[in-house]
Formats: structure tokens, sequence, C-alpha cells
């Protein structure tokens, strides 16, 4: 018998919970998929011995419902090897669909949670579901790509994205199980997963032990595709593919950077198609540029298993293989803005990279071969990218690519109306449009050409050559973006012409400072910061997102959804969670 360490951890109480709360997960209120796998784990704040646990669920014994006993841990440990209790964990465990009550006590700690495991219908809706994630996309980025795209006279739009003309829409609150506020790993899980998780997570809840790689996991949808279709999978970022949103497709771990084993989880899974940066994660530590810190060549097992291999926009579109990895760049992919028309960022050393259009298009025409059906995910990754260091041109550039490429998913559904198609964001940005910026104003200080209400007029872009972006990003007059949130900063009131804005640095203190590269700009105002001088760059808001959707099963996106909620409507649109 393993020793008792008699004490008790003092605790604080949380909206009138015991002082001693055991925590279970899943936690209270989850949905789960009808058969789908999930970790059960119970953390107790105390040592105790496994005779003291008693769980049930609905009344019965857990082993019994569940089919398996629970692994017990006496003392349960974390950093600096502190005890933190005891705890039990059971993987894999599944559930039938139904109400669940589970009951958790161990001296003086209990706890009760609920779980709703759903079916789905026994008839898919849907043969394919493209789902495209702008990342970080807000009200103010959709007004703005549409403005500086298709124009507007006297007061109406001169054009509609093709975002705009999908049928079905909801709100969708994005806040972690953690705090209200969010990032792109814990929100594109919950979507991927049908489960809420915290801040930094993919496919696990959150636990209190310090591995990364050990917490309770959830099933993701590729791996729910894998264990009850043949549907093909196919995974697009502009981001590395490691980075959190195509990550969150497959990738099961507490820390988002565990980029290194997100990779390998990528290969276990085997996507059909792959395409976007990142390749330092697929190399081995040998090759110049890799960032693995062992000899595992993800290249290489990739071509071993079938796959071709693209490098640049030239390979992509000479490929033949149905199964196709495709990496155009070491990290993140360059900004439209920089890739198709200023050349900077890294475009020198990586000329080549495909746009959003181009992977998609190549994706699709690959997918759609499978007589199965498929599912695609689609992320405008630099949205996000662009809006942390508040750079407003190439985030609303990359808006525009991004709904460019929903425009090819919509083409594809013209000919295949069993396809359903999912625009949203995972989370906003503090970003709003309050009216123009007017150069040919008099005066030099730049804040008094910013021009509102009647004031402000309409932007001059223009897009003569028809492409959809405008001819210059750099007009005389042009839209007045700005956020909610920033740290001390130059503001220009310009575009950042010589490449992506940096809008804070760090002092010999480890602050961040306002960046003096901009301090001479003329005009530049400077801002002081109203977030800890910690922060870098803008941070996410907590504001509801947009989903709009278009074909079968788009009818269930309605009113105001969890981001855990649109899972299910992908579930019930494959009928993947059927009895």
């Amino acid at each position: 018998m393993r020793a008792l360490l008699i004490g008790l951890v003092a605790t604080t109480a949380f909206y009138g919970a015991s002082a001693q709360a055991a925590t279970v997960y899943p936690l209270d209120r989850a949905t789960i998929l009808n058969g789908s796998p999930f970790d059960f784990k119970v953390e107790l704040k105390s040592v105790v011995k496994p005779e003291d646990v008693k769980i049930t669920i609905n009344g019965e014994d857990y082993a019994k419902v569940l089919g398996s006993q629970a692994e017990f841990t006496a003392e349960e440990k974390g950093k600096e090897d502190k005890v933190l209790g005891s705890a039990l964990i059971l993987r894999g465990a599944k559930l039938k669909a139904g109400s669940y009550k589970v009951e958790v006590a161990a001296g003086d700690e209990k706890k009760t949670v609920t779980w709703d495991v759903y079916e789905t219908p026994a008839k898919p809706k849907a043969k394919n579901i493209i789902f495209f994630l702008g990342d970080g996309l807000s009200v103010a980025h959709r007004t703005g790509a549409r403005i500086m795209s298709k124009g507007m006279t006297e007061g109406k739009a001169n054009g509609h994205l093709n975002m705009d003309t999908l049928d079905h829409m909801a709100f969708v609150g994005t806040s972690s199980t953690n705090a209200i506020a969010t990032d792109s790993a814990n929100t594109m899980s919950a979507y991927m997963t049908g489960h809420k998780t915290a801040v930094n997570a993919l496919g696990v809840y959150a636990d209190r032990t310090p591995n990364p790689l050990d917490d309770p996991k959830v099933e993701t949808i590729a791996e729910a595709l894998r264990r009850t279709t043949r549907k093909s999978i196919g995974i697009i970022s502009g981001a590395e593919l490691e980075d959190a949103t195509p990550a969150a497709v497959v990738a099961h771990t507490r820390l988002r950077a565990e980029k290194a084993a997100i990779a390998e989880m990528m290969y276990e899974i085997k996507p059909d198609v792959l395409l976007g940066g990142g390749s330092a994660y697929f190399l081995p530590k040998s090759v110049p540029g890799s960032k693995r810190k062992d000899d595992k060549d993800f290249i290489g097992m990739f071509r071993q298993a079938g796959y071709e291999i693209a490098t640049d926009k030239a390979e992509l579109a000479n490929a033949k293989s149905d199964k196709l990895v495709g990496l155009f760049h070491t990290g993140n992919m360059d900004s439209v803005l920089d890739r198709g028309f200023l050349k900077k960022g890294t475009v020198d050393k990586f000329p080549n990279q495909p746009g959003l259009v181009d992977m998609t298009k190549a994706a699709l025409s690959r997918l759609a071969k499978n007589p199965e059906g498929f599912f695609l995910m689609v992320e405008g990754a630099s949205i996000d990218k662009m809006s942390h260091p508040m750079d407003w041109d190439r985030a609303l550039y990359e808006t525009i690519e991004f709904d460019q490429a929903v425009g090819v998913g919509l083409e594809f559904l013209k000919n295949n109306p069993d396809t359903l198609i999912v625009v949203t964001g995972d989370h906003t940005h503090g970003i709003s449009i309050i009216g123009t910026v007017d150069d040919d104003k008099p005066g030099t200080e730049m804040r008094e050409k910013v021009g509102v209400y009647a004031d402000a007029g309409f932007p001059n872009y223009e897009d003569k050559n028809g492409d959809g972006y405008p001819d210059k990003v750099d007009v005389s007059r042009r839209l007045a973006v700005f956020s909610s949130n920033f740290p001390d900063y130059y503001e220009t009131f310009r575009p950042k012409m010589d490449g992506p804005f940096e809008p804070a640095i760090q002092n010999e203190k480890k602050e961040y400072v306002a960046n003096e590269a901009y301090k001479s700009v003329p005009g530049a105002v400077f801002r002081q910061g109203n977030l800890p001088k910690s922060a870098d760059t803008a941070v996410h808001a907590v504001d509801d997102i947009v989903l709009q959707a278009t074909g079968p099963g788009a009818e269930e996106f309605k009113g105001y959804m969890e981001e855990s909620d649109i899972y299910k409507v992908l579930a019930d649109s494959f009928a993947i969670g059927a009895k």
C-alpha cells in the first residue's frame, strides 16, 4: 500500500464551490461526439489512498460505465517535483449518446460535472467540407477589404466579397476555459474537437502537470475522419504548418510551441495534402535552417510514404501526385502585399512562394478525386500576423487574398453541391475603421489629416487591372484604421512600404518601448500604450466573431454559438457520430 501523506492543500473557493474541489476532465458541460475517444482524468488537491476515491457516472461505478479502471497516481508532481495531490486517468474512454452526471468524492473533496454525449444523423448531409479560417478575422477586416477591393460610391459598396454571399450566419464566442481572452490554439482546437480548452492548448484539456504532451486528449476531426471514414484530408496555411491553426486539425499538446512534436503528429495522421510554411520542423538538425533537435527527416519520410514534395510555386503547379506536401518557407510565408507587390519581408530569400488561391486550387484538384469526399481546412494566417503589429494595410490585403480563396471554394461548390463551405475567424482583433487619412489636407501634422464623419469622404484606391487588389497601397486618401489596444509606438498614419511594421522593441530592462525607427517619419505621433510593457504588439479582442456558411448542413449555423458547438455541425454534416 502506498504511503498516505496527511494534509490538506488550501484552495480558493470559486462561485460558491467547496474549498476542496477536485478537477474533472472533460470539464463540466462538455459536449462529446458519440463513440469518440477521450481521456478521463480526476485531479485531487490532497494525497489520498485509491480506496478513498469514489467516482460514479449516473450513479454507477465509473469503471463499469467506461469499461476500464483508471490508472491511479498517489502523488502527481508538478515543477521541481512539488506534490500536487493524487490523480486518476483513463486513456481512450468512450461513451454512447446520452446525458451523464459524473460525481467524484475523496475525503472533503467533491466535484460534480455533467456531459452531453450526442449522436449524429445516420445519413450524411455533405460529402465534402471546406473550412475557411481567417485568423483574427474581424468585422473591420471585412469592411476594409471590401472598400479596398470593390470601392464605394455614394455610400454603397460597388461590389461584394465572396464571403458576403454566404447565406447562413452565426455569432460565435471565442473565450478559453481559463480566461475570457483567447489565442489561436484553443479557439481552433474547439472548432476541430468540440471541446473548449485553455490558452495555448491543442486537442487536450490542460492539466496541472508540467509535461506539455501528457494532458488528457480529445479526438480531433482528422482522427475522427480516419476512424470512421475513407475521406481525404487537406490542410493549407500561409503560416508554419505547425502553427496553432493548422496544428489544431491533428495535434495534442498543452503548448502550441511544441512544433517539432506537432510535425510528428502531422506525419502520424498523414493528411493527403499539406501546403504552407514551416519546413524548419520537417528537416533533420543536420540541415541548415532546421529547428529540430533530432535527426528525423519528415520530408524524406513523407516522400517514402508516396508523397510528392513541392518547395515553390512552380513545383506546386507542376506536381503530379495526388499525395502532396508543399513547404514553401522555413517559417511563416510572406504576406501578399510583400509577396505580390512590394517584394519586401523575406521575399528575396523565398522569391517564388505560392499564394492562398494557388494552394486552394491545388488542394481541391487532388482531394476532389476521392469518391468518398474530403475535409479541407484553409487558413488565411497573416490577417492575424499583420494585425498584431497593427500593420493594417498588410492585414487588409491578406483579407482580400483570403476572400479570393473563398471564391475558389464557391466555384467548386457550383459543380459539387454536396459541399459545405464554412467561413469564419478564430478570434477578433481590436481593429476599427474610423474614416480616412488625406495627405492633401493642409499642414504637417498627420493627425490633422484624419477625416471623420462627413470630412472622411471616400478613399481613392483604384483597381485598374481588375485583380481585386488596389493598384497602389500608398494612395493619397486611404482608410484610417486603428487598434483599441497597443504598446508604446509611433503612429505614422501611413502604409509601411519598407517591410512589415515593428511597433515596439525591447530595452535593456526587457520592457517593450516604442521603436524609434519610426520616430523620424514626418508627422509621426507617439502613442503611450494601454497594454502592459511586456506586450510588443496589439492583442486579441474578446468580441464575438462572425461565421458564415453555405451548402448542406449550413442551416445549423444560427444565433449565438460557442466554438465547440461548430464541431457538432461539422460532425452532423458528415454523420461521423451515428449509432
